[in-house]
């Protein structure tokens, strides 16, 4: 009579299972926190060019551009991890910290969305931004944040900043502008220096960097 063997997993055995699937995890999740934290990227270069097109829009029709995002009629979704910055100082700024948000005539600015993210900061500091060249048959150089004085012969730049890998140092930062640059990233790929106009660039890149 043949006896069936009850033999199990040895200890050795289940410790070489354990340890493969700690080498794996230890891949795979960093791999996919990255991978999250470009999706939220998407976020900031959506609104960054949807700002530019109203932004081109009011300068095709009254040949200016403005930082007063209510005129203008940039209003992100809500849900927004960036916060976005068309002037610095702005005059006011936007607070979405409730169901409805706190706005006034003066807003150019707008919070992250402290009720969707109550942990997050509503105005997270807006790293250093320098710019080697701007083109130079557009117009004048705009401020770093806001528009030119002296429209039409004005230029723009606004920001979007935000943490999204959750990391206490390195903020995620784009800039655009009305006018092509040149500016070398604090923290990213060096090879995305030249900037044409209306291209969100990526200042500090929080998934690659610190």
């Amino acid at each position: 009579m043949a006896h069936r063997s009850n033999r199990g997993f040895t200890l050795i055995e289940l410790m070489l299972v354990v340890t493969i699937i700690g080498i794996l995890a230890a891949i795979a999740i960093p791999n996919f926190v990255r991978f999250q934290a470009r999706s939220k990227q998407s976020e900031a270069k959506a609104n960054l060019k949807s700002l530019f097109t109203a932004q081109r829009s009011r300068y095709q029709e009254k040949d200016v551009y403005l930082t007063n995002v209510r005129t203008l009629g940039f209003s992100p979704e809500r849900g927004n991890r960036y916060y976005y910055q068309l002037n610095s100082p702005p005059a006011s700024t936007e607070t979405r910290a409730a169901v409805t948000a706190a706005t006034a005539a003066t807003d150019e600015a707008i919070t992250v969305d402290t009720y969707k993210y109550p942990t997050a900061v509503a105005i997270p500091a807006v790293p250093a931004f320098a710019v080697t060249a701007w083109s130079g048959n557009e117009g004048a150089a705009p401020p770093i944040y806001g528009v030119t004085a002296g429209c039409p012969n004005c230029n723009f730049v606004a920001s979007a900043v935000g943490d999204i890998d959750n990391e206490a140092v390195g903020i995620d930062h784009w800039v655009v502008a009305s006018i092509d640059f040149t500016s070398v990233p604090a923290c990213g790929d060096p090879t995305d220096a030249q900037t044409p106009a209306g291209q969100p660039h990526n200042n500090y890149n929080d998934v690659n960097c610190p």
